[in-house]
């Protein structure tokens, strides 16, 4: 039956149909009943990070169909089309800040790639440099804000782990050095290349950037308004994520008029939440499929597989970025997120890879992997819309994907890249994964299942002093009820018997055996061996 199945898969059947047959024939071989299947669909409705998703999708569109890209491509050339390489820069940074908002970069080749490609070509750029350049920047930006396999990611990793250790928030911080090393690398191969080719270069013209400026104003401080929004603390990602709608609405509606109403808007919507009903659907049908990997002890058997041949981080890290390229190949990044990400969970946390740090390995390799042969979807994108042979275009992203790849060893090797803002900016806890606390029924016997080795309550040893307290209630001490290093008192500080502070068998302050100030043997004030105020 599973080979039918895959037969289907082969002959072009859609990838949530497979997905859903292949676990519905394993809930019946396992013998579960049928209504378990939609358990995880409705805890997938639960997640507060998916409601950005459709919104923001729904943004990026506008964006690309109004005349947004030409006002910000003519900013970015006056700005920086003075530079060696200039223009080529230009379309590498329209290319990312696109990507960035439509969350999916066969919409950045289609909307800028008509654009940029007859200018390349006009300056004098080859043919097959131009042609490179736009299909490998096209998958540039899926690590910044408010890019949505972030939120893909978020969801997946939350819903397979029953933690919060990767929000989008976090997230975003962390692949933001990682993203700015992949578009820095391929603008600083562009400047050579401008330099080498000897690209003539255009005059700065103060008054052609301001005029742009002007022009572009609006799309140009998006991000700005997002970031300061976030940072600020002024508003939660769904909130960001409604008035960024709003927001380009107005913009594009109101005050450029790019798009009608009535003609544009209904069909804007409609093509937008096609995609979001495609991301939902492969969700809804793979988080079934999660419950049979977990019954069947799947991730256990290839963590296992996996231990006999790789004993070292270093080598699991380069398993994995191989592993993940094949597979930006082969699937589009929101199924590859969903169908793979659950079974490298388990090794990740096995071979000591943060969470954050997965997740900017992750969307690295996937954005490479969509311009890589045979099959990375990028390069039919281009080959369909610049009219260009396959073959050519694999030939032209071969140095850009070197370049990326060199990039995606240092992200990989050098994780403080990764931790750097989360550690800065965020109050970042031990991740859940390692400090698992589970309810106790009754005060002698907690239901961990089969006393797992991260139970806060069957191994208090693995958490600090705290745990190993005697009858006390609170403090890193014995039989107390205070805090502080000390023995058998009722208060704070360091010491013993006593009900208070830094004293030693008294009931009030820094004094010996009375049971007031600072004196000695008496019951009152400052005086000495009396029983009275002076």
């Amino acid at each position: 039956m599973n080979l039918t199945v895959v037969g289907f898969a082969l002959a072009g059947l859609p990838l949530f149909i497979v997905i859903a047959l292949l676990n519905m024939i394993s809930f019946s071989e396992m013998g579960w009943e049928f209504k378990d299947f939609f358990n995880d669909i409705d805890e997938l409705a639960d997640k507060a990070h998916l409601l950005p998703i459709p919104l923001f999708v729904f943004a990026g569109f506008i964006l690309a169909r109004s005349k947004a890209p030409d006002r910000l491509v003519r900013l970015a050339d006056a700005a920086l089309g003075a530079l060696p390489g200039g223009l080529a820069i230009v379309s590498i940074v329209a290319c990312t800040f696109f990507t960035t908002f439509t969350g999916a970069s066969g919409v950045t080749i289609i909307a800028l790639g008509g654009l940029l490609y007859p200018v390349l070509i006009q300056r004098r750029y080859p043919d097959q440099f131009s042609l490179g350049l736009l299909t490998s920047s096209g998958s540039l930006g899926l690590l910044f804000f408010p890019a949505l396999p972030v939120f893909i990611f978020a969801v997946v990793y939350g819903i397979t782990t029953e933690t919060s250790d990767v929000t989008p928030e976090g997230l975003f911080l962390a692949g933001f050095l990682p993203g700015v090393l992949l578009t820095l690398i391929m603008c600083v191969y562009a400047w050579v290349r401008g330099v080498q080719l000897g690209i003539e270069r255009r005059t700065f013209s103060m008054s052609e950037l301001l005029s742009a400026f002007k022009e572009a104003f609006f799309e140009a401080m998006l991000p700005v308004f997002l970031v300061g929004m976030v940072v600020g603390g002024y508003a939660s990602l769904n909130e960001v994520a409604t008035l960024t709608c709003v927001y380009l609405i107005i913009v594009e509606m109101v005050i450029h008029r790019d798009i009608h109403p009535i003609r544009d808007l209904p069909k804007l919507i409609a093509e937008s939440m096609v995609l979001v009903g495609a991301i939902v659907l492969i969700m809804s049908m793979v988080m079934p499929g999660n419950d049979v990997l977990k019954d069947q002890r799947v991730p256990e058997q290839i963590l296992a597989w996996f231990e006999q041949f790789i004993d070292s981080k270093i080598g699991f890290l380069m398993v994995l970025n191989l592993f993940l390229l094949v597979v930006g190949c082969l699937m589009d990044i929101f199924s590859a997120i969903v169908a793979v990400l659950p079974l490298l969970i388990p090794l990740a946390q096995r071979y000591g890879v943060e969470p954050l740090h997965l997740g900017v390995i992750f969307l690295a390799n996937l954005e490479i992997g969509y311009l890589t042969p045979p099959v990375g979807m990028n390069l039919f994108i281009s080959s369909f819309q610049f009219k260009k042979p396959v073959l050519s275009v694999y030939r032209s992203v071969v140095p850009f994907i070197g370049l990326l790849f060199a990039a995606l060893l240092i992200i990989t090797y050098v994780p403080w890249l990764s931790s750097a803002l989360p550690d800065r900016f965020l109050m970042v806890p031990i991740p859940e994964a390692t400090a698992v606390v589970y309810q106790v029924a009754d005060e002698d016997e907690c239901v961990c299942p089969d006393s797992d080795p991260l139970c806060r309550e069957c191994n208090p040893d693995l958490y600090g002093d705290e745990a190993d307290g005697d009858e006390d209630l609170g403090g890193d001490d014995d039989g107390d009820l205070g805090g502080g290093d000390d023995d058998g008192d009722l208060g704070g500080g360091d010491d013993n018997g006593d009900l208070t502070g830094n004293d030693d068998g008294d009931l009030t302050g820094n004094d010996d055996g009375d049971l007031t100030g600072n004196d000695d043997g008496d019951l009152t004030g400052n005086d000495d061996g009396d029983l009275n105020s002076p």
